[in-house]
């Protein structure tokens, strides 16, 4: 099975920013982590800090993944291109976030993203990661 993970914007620092919202342990231990717990996953990894990077990703691995796996970041709340990029693949998509980002900022509570995903997990910290694949996991049985 391939799952890819995309990570947007500032998550990079992890294990550096804001360790009280978003943990101390960066984002490459915890792939290791992952790939350890699921090693009949084949993972691919993907970060960037640029939107239509993004896009780019999304389009590139959604035809040819057993699932993806994705971070939006702060681009959940701004990016219709993502959000559209999403609906134009045939891979199925689980949208994370490290924080709880109905409980945080109003802003925060627009999503540009939630309505096209099969599926979101918020505020279960980087375990929400696992949660999806799992579930990806599952519904490819």
């Amino acid at each position: 099975m391939k799952i890819t993970i995309i990570n947007g914007p500032n998550l990079n620092l992890l294990g550096k920013r804001e360790p009280a919202i978003y943990g101390g342990q960066p984002f490459e231990a915890y792939l290791d982590k992952l790939t350890a717990l699921f090693p009949e996953v084949e993972f691919t990894y993907f970060q960037s800090n640029v939107e239509g990077e993004l896009v780019n990703a999304i389009q590139k691995h959604g035809f040819s993944v057993d699932g993806i796996v994705l971070n939006p970041a702060a681009y959940t709340h701004t990016s219709v291109a993502i959000g559209d990029a999403i609906a134009a693949i045939t891979s199925p998509v689980v949208e994370v976030h490290i924080s709880n980002v109905r409980g945080r900022e109003e802003f925060r509570k627009l999503s540009y993203v939630s309505g096209v995903v099969d599926g979101s997990i918020t505020g279960l910290g980087l375990s929400g990661y696992e949660l999806a694949v799992r579930w990806l996991l599952d519904r490819n049985k």
